[in-house]
């Protein structure tokens, strides 16, 4: 899975450089920082300081 997120981080980034547009420039920021959030999320959970499940 982080693996297809870094891909997805990378391609965000360039769609971000390209963009010239100010709301298409946004969009794209605001998946980005999605993306980078989930994987900050994996990675945590990869290395066992998060738990996969939420607690019930």
């Amino acid at each position: 899975m982080t693996y297809e997120l870094e891909i997805q981080i990378e391609e965000l980034r360039a769609e971000l450089r390209n963009a010239v547009d100010g709301a298409e420039r946004r969009q794209i920021q605001a998946e980005l920082d999605i993306a980078q959030a989930e994987m900050i999320v994996a990675a945590a959970e990869m290395d066992g300081l998060a738990e996969a499940e939420p607690p019930f």
